[in-house]
This record gives C-alpha cells, sequence and structure tokens, in this order.
C-alpha cells in the first residue's frame, strides 16, 4: 500500500491512473487502496492534521533533488515565493508535479483542504531506497528548508 496515495484529493482520478498503468494491486508503491483513508496510518495523520492549524506542509520523498510546490490549479498565497526560497537554500530545482503523481497525496489534500502551501521536496539522487552514504548532503541540502519551515 502506498500510503501517499491514500487521501482524499482526486483520489478517484489517481486511483484510476495507478491502475492504468499497472498498479491495481497491494505492492509497496503506487497501489492507492480500495478507497481513500482505508489504511489506519493515513487516517491517523489525516485526523491530526485536522485539529491542528499547520501552516504549511513539507513532505520529505527520496529521489530527485527537486521540490514540487503546487497542486493542480490549486495556488494557495506565498507559495511560489517560498518555493524559491526553498530551492535557493536546498539547491533543488523547482517542479511542477508530474501528472500521473498528481493525485491522492498527503501534500495534494493539504493544499486542497487548506488552501495553504505544500511542498514535496524529493531528496537524493538514484533508486530509493536511496544509499546512507547520501545521508550527510541530503542533510546539509534540507537543514534550510527545515529551518525556514518552522519559524513560517
Amino acid at each position: 500500500m502506498d500510503l501517499n496515495s491514500q487521501f482524499p484529493a482526486n483520489w478517484e482520478l489517481g486511483k484510476k491512473i495507478k491502475s492504468n498503468i499497472g498498479f491495481n494491486h497491494p505492492a509497496p508503491r503506487d497501489f492507492a487502496g480500495s478507497s481513500p483513508l482505508s489504511e489506519p496510518e493515513a487516517k491517523s495523520l489525516y485526523k491530526f492534521t485536522l485539529l491542528k492549524n499547520f501552516s504549511l506542509c513539507l513532505c520529505f520523498h527520496s529521489q530527485g533533488e527537486v521540490i514540487y510546490w503546487k497542486y493542480i490549479e490549486f495556488l494557495p498565497q506565498n507559495s511560489l515565493t517560498l518555493a524559491k526560497e526553498f530551492a535557493h537554500v536546498s539547491g533543488y530545482e523547482l517542479e511542477v508535479t508530474p501528472y500521473n503523481s498528481s493525485f491522492g497525496g498527503f501534500r495534494d489534500w493539504f493544499i486542497q483542504n487548506f488552501n495553504k502551501p505544500g511542498f514535496t521536496i524529493e531528496v537524493g539522487k538514484g533508486e530509493n531506497p536511496l544509499p546512507i552514504e547520501q545521508f550527510n548532503k541530503i542533510y546539509h541540502d534540507t537543514l534550510g528548508i527545515l529551518v525556514l519551515g518552522c519559524v513560517l
């Protein structure tokens, strides 16, 4: 089960896309499940987030050294400005999320539901799991994002 394909942000479209490319049964990635929030981990994160008043979300994933900063037509205030600052302190490139990965993620739901900035930071290079030898570089690259994210 891909827990980051479990959130109610165009989940049905995301499930259809993933199924059409072959992810239509349990697998460690890209399988969206039978319904949004069907998994207890996703449901817990969903409920926890509803209880808080977060100003933004930072979702760390592994691979690519890029920052995805918007969700389809949703563009909360300051999203691009913050994305540019995160790119500057990390050295990562800004990119638009690939269409096939644009639906059902936590960040997608956060942006859609709260109209606040959300970012997916793809750390490291290569195939995941990334080698431990990249840890120091990833830490160095992303520390500024974490610090900025905490003060906003």
